[in-house]
């Protein structure tokens, strides 16, 4: 964009911000925009009215930009990121893009990016360079750089000046603005960089392609307030905005028609969901009533923070029915001191009544949780806490991580004083309770017969049918192809630590 563009924009802007016989501007989203990241913006929590932005509409001047054009998007990290992944294939499919499944025969190569660890980031520069090659060979290919990962001013400084290759750079807030940033680029000499570094408002009516026809993800809200030490989250996905119950119902019920039979609701910090609506009390609990109301065999959601898991949520989750029985509660560490520094606000001892009174009001739950090894300061002490905590709760799996400083959180600043060996030796040891445990859990599979819901072929053998319980334990057995797509009783027959094998013994559901 050049000088005289940038000035015609910004005088459309104002013209539109003074046009008081205009009944909606949208200038913020559908005039040019150039702004860079800024972590220290993004740290700003307004107190601005949430927007809902329902009449997303592709403009004519971009109808064809796609024809005879292909794209590929690569996702990183979490099913947020898929999420976005599959509204930008939307966006793509509604300019007349074509979908591939390879880098070579792609015109525009998207890297839907996360940021929560540097082993994340680096597999990103790595492809990077990669793409480099590739781009000499064909110069009119577009390489584009979105997701979290976009949102840090350190990473697209590094774009800037290391990556010459990529040809746009845009946030998380910016998906919507994908047609124009297409069109930017195209005619560019320079990378294109929009994001926004604060953002408030819902975009609704956004195409998808989704992924399958047997699980649907669904956003429920976005962003996150809670700014935990280590979290770059909060930076990169902005203040927590909730969407409007009646746009998730329709959503879900549009997905029960269609065939789907389990929906997974998501939000960064799922369970805060409702608590930025002004005009009604409303949160994940009644949410959950209605939906649990819908004609499709599983309901799940994540992720949840303890701190907003309230008692309405337990008594729905309770009711059963379509709600599965398996909560992700991920509690980062065992120790109140180290919670107090990670910024949790909420301490062992709370974690622990949480955890009892959902025991209490759901008998045949099975939990799952997150884990920080090695987070600044922590001792064996405070190490063996966690361990004992994990083994109190008797979660049946985790993700662990070593903590790693991700740059412009509290937690960059502090002194990074657990020595690397620590924390791998640390890693280990809880790894080793996690395995143990969780062949625990999956031994008191054998014999049973339960209910899984089949994804597919498994990976590593074409014969063999693979699916979930409700409860998301893996089952392998071999069954008719026909079994995809439905919800069968298998039983049991032989378990392992992260995996059960089984024999078909009846299907359930049909896919309408």
């Amino acid at each position: 964009m050049n000088e005289k563009q940038r000035l015609e924009a910004q005088q459309v802007e104002s013209t539109n911000s003074s046009d008081k016989k205009s009944a909606k501007d949208y200038s913020q989203y559908f005039e040019t925009v150039l702004q860079a990241p800024s972590l220290k913006d993004a740290k700003k929590r307004g107190k601005e009215e949430v927007k809902y932005h329902s009449d997303f509409q592709i403009s004519e001047q971009f109808r064809n930009m796609g024809d005879g054009r292909k794209f590929y998007i690569r996702t990183y990290g979490c099913q947020m990121n898929e999420h976005d992944t599959e509204v930008m294939a939307g966006i793509f499919m509604a300019l007349g893009y074509e979908i591939t499944s390879t880098v070579e025969d792609a015109n525009v190569i998207l890297l839907n990016t996360c940021a929560i660890r540097e082993n994340a980031e680096n597999k990103v520069f790595g492809e990077l360079g990669h793409l480099k090659t590739l781009k000499k060979e064909r110069p009119d290919l577009l390489i584009g750089v979105c997701g979290c990962m976009s949102q840090e001013e350190s990473v697209v400084n590094k774009i800037l000046k290391t990556y010459q290759q990529v040809d746009m750079v845009f946030g998380t807030h910016n998906i919507h603005r994908l047609p124009n940033i297409l069109h930017e680029a195209y005619m560019s000499k320079e990378t294109v960089i929009e994001v926004w570094s604060k953002e408030g408002d819902v975009i609704e009516n956004l195409p998808k392609v989704r992924r399958g026809n047997i699980k649907g993800w669904v956003n429920i809200m976005y962003g996150c307030d809670k700014f935990c030490t280590y979290c770059i989250v909060p930076y990169t996905r902005g203040k927590e905005r909730s969407r409007r119950p009646e746009d998730v119902i329709q959503e879900v019920r549009q997905l029960a028609a269609q065939g789907y039979q389990e929906i997974t609701l998501l939000g960064q910090n799922v369970n805060a969901y409702g608590k930025d609506f002004e005009d009604i009390q409303y949160g994940l609990g009644e949410l959950m009533q209605e939906i649990r109301k819908i004609d499709i065999p599983r309901v799940r959601f994540m992720t949840s923070h303890p701190r907003d898991f309230d008692d309405r949520l337990i008594e729905v989750l309770a009711s059963g029915g379509n709600l599965m029985n398996h909560i992700h509660l991920p509690v980062q560490s065992g120790s109140t001191e180290v919670l107090k520094i990670m910024a949790r606000k909420y301490t062992r001892e709370q974690y622990l009544e949480l955890v009892a009174k959902i025991k209490a009001a759901i008998p045949d739950v099975s939990f799952t949780t997150d884990i920080i090894v090695g987070y600044p300061n922590e001792t064996e002490e405070q190490f063996e806490e966690t361990m004992s905590l994990y083994r109190e709760v008797g979660f049946e799996t985790a993700y662990t991580f070593i903590y790693s400083p991700r740059e412009g959180t509290p937690a960059a600043k502090m002194e990074d004083n657990v020595p690397m060996e620590v924390k791998k030796e640390r890693l280990q040891r809880l790894n080793s309770l996690v395995n143990e445990m969780s062949a625990a859990a999956m031994k008191k599979y054998e014999g049973q017969i339960v209910e899984v819901l089949v994804e597919g072929e498994s990976k590593y053998n074409p014969e063999v049918l693979a699916g979930y319980t409700s409860k998301s334990k893996l089952v392998n057995f071999k069954a008719p192809k026909t079994a995809i797509g439905k919800i069968v009783k298998v039983r049991i027959t032989e378990t392992k630590t992260w995996s059960l094998n089984g024999e078909m013994v009846e299907e359930l559901v049909e896919v309408n």
